[in-house]
């Protein structure tokens, strides 16, 4: 990594599995940090997890391991154990970081490791905040989300795993916050997270708590309609679907402009007794507005509406399925700073992202790196990290305790 990264100095040991902790370590490593996942040998249960490439390679695994370096340990013994403790508490500033999110008991749990390092900081993920098991799906059934989702009465589940991806986000913050406080008190700290608390504390933070208890309103289905406001999906004539939204007042008045109707818009007002410069107004009003629109893009293709909104300040999107994404929209390219080719060992060449945040001064957005072959850096982390010598590590491969990338 560069040291003009802003998170050259730090290094995070990973012993993890799925989305949220090894998402949480890639935002690390993506700002130049140092991460270190350590797996069991021949990797743990996300290895192999859908999707994958031809040659039976997880694109998934990859993807969500960029910039890391990967080591694999027999941790089922006493030795390898003892390697991985050693990795987690080693001596030095920005080090004696661990982040899990698998179960964090034993040898690994932060009792034993801080005993060994007394300022260590330990990241861990449960599934709820009595330490019970959950995983993201099984949260999501009872955020009241999949009830508000679609039109009618049986839930249905979105395929994001919105609650991984901000628990990811949330145990990257609260290292970072961690090792801050570290650095002023010298003092080290279990953080916990509960996957279950990621999403009672959105659905709180988003009022829909409050508007249970202070309205005694439950958010029905409505489709894909805009809750609060005005927002609507639409086809268009070659078989494609838009979605239009409208925030601010300049937004609603976009649309009318744009497509010709305001006159006819500004009907539906007076008609039904509401303000159509205002939010909830315009959400009350939203059939009939929706009824006055819907002409006007069945005639149209994409493409004719793409021009007509150029430059109109309207919020609008075309629904597109991934192979649309990949194939039809700029942002997912070359072309946007954020991506770049990269050539993924073991699978091929890759459009890979780097992290999406911009630093501005001397700290820079590194570069989109590939994932680590399983094992690849294991002789090279004992090495450096322990102190090791070759002939020690080659002990370790002959007796099954370490792994490197050409015994996977």
């Amino acid at each position: 990594m560069t040291s003009d990264a802003i998170l050259a100095d730090l290094s995070v040991v990973e012993v993890s599995a799925f989305v949220a902790a090894p998402m949480g370590g890639m935002t690390l490593a993506q700002m130049g940090a140092e991460v270190i996942r350590i797996d069991p040998i021949g990797g743990n249960i996300d290895h192999g997890r859908w999707p994958l490439a031809p040659n039976g390679n997880s694109l998934y695994w990859a993807s969500l391991n960029k910039g890391k370096r990967s080591v694999c340990l027999a941790l089922n013994t006493p030795e390898g154990r003892e390697i991985a403790t050693a990795l987690i508490t080693q001596p030095g500033e920005g080090r004696g970081i661990l982040l899990t999110n698998l179960p964090a008991s034993g040898w690994m749990s932060h009792a034993a490791l801080s005993a060994k390092r007394a300022d260590l900081i330990m990241l861990k993920l449960t599934g709820n905040h009595d330490g019970s098991g959950a995983v993201d799906y099984t949260v999501n059934c009872a955020s009241g989300f999949p009830m508000a989702t679609g039109e009618g009465a049986s839930p249905v589940n979105h395929v994001l795993p919105a609650w991984d991806v901000a628990a990811g986000l949330y145990l990257s913050t609260g290292l970072l916050a961690a090792e801050r406080a570290r650095k002023k008190d010298g003092q080290g700290r279990e953080v916990t997270l509960a996957l279950s608390d990621v999403m009672l504390a959105t659905v709180a933070n988003l009022g829909y708590v409050a508007d249970v208890q202070v309205n005694g309103a439950v958010r029905p289905a409505m489709g894909n309609d805009l809750y609060g406001a005005y927002g609507k999906d639409f086809p268009t004539s070659d078989g494609r679907r838009i979605m239009i939204a409208a925030i601010s007042n300049r937004q609603w008045k976009a649309i009318g402009k744009a497509t010709g109707l305001s006159d006819k818009i500004a009907m539906i007002g007076p008609m039904l007794d509401v303000d159509l410069d205002d939010e909830g107004g315009r959400f009350e009003a939203r059939h009939a507005i929706s009824a006055v629109l819907a002409p006007w893009f069945a005639k149209r293709t994409l493409a004719e509406i793409t021009t007509a909104f150029e430059g109109s300040g309207i919020l609008w999107g075309p629904y597109q399925d991934f192979g649309q994404l990949v194939r039809e929209d700029a942002r997912c390219s070359t072309a946007n700073p954020l991506f770049a080719e990269i050539e993924q060992p073991g699978i091929g060449r890759l459009l890979a992202p780097a992290i999406p945040l911009s630093f501005g001064g001397p700290a820079v957005r590194l570069p989109p790196v590939p994932a680590p072959r399983l094992g690849e850096h294991t002789d090279m982390v004992l090495a450096e990290r322990l102190g090791l010598t070759m002939s020690a590590i080659g002990k370790l491969h002959d007796a099954g305790i370490v792994a490197g990338a050409k015994d996977h």
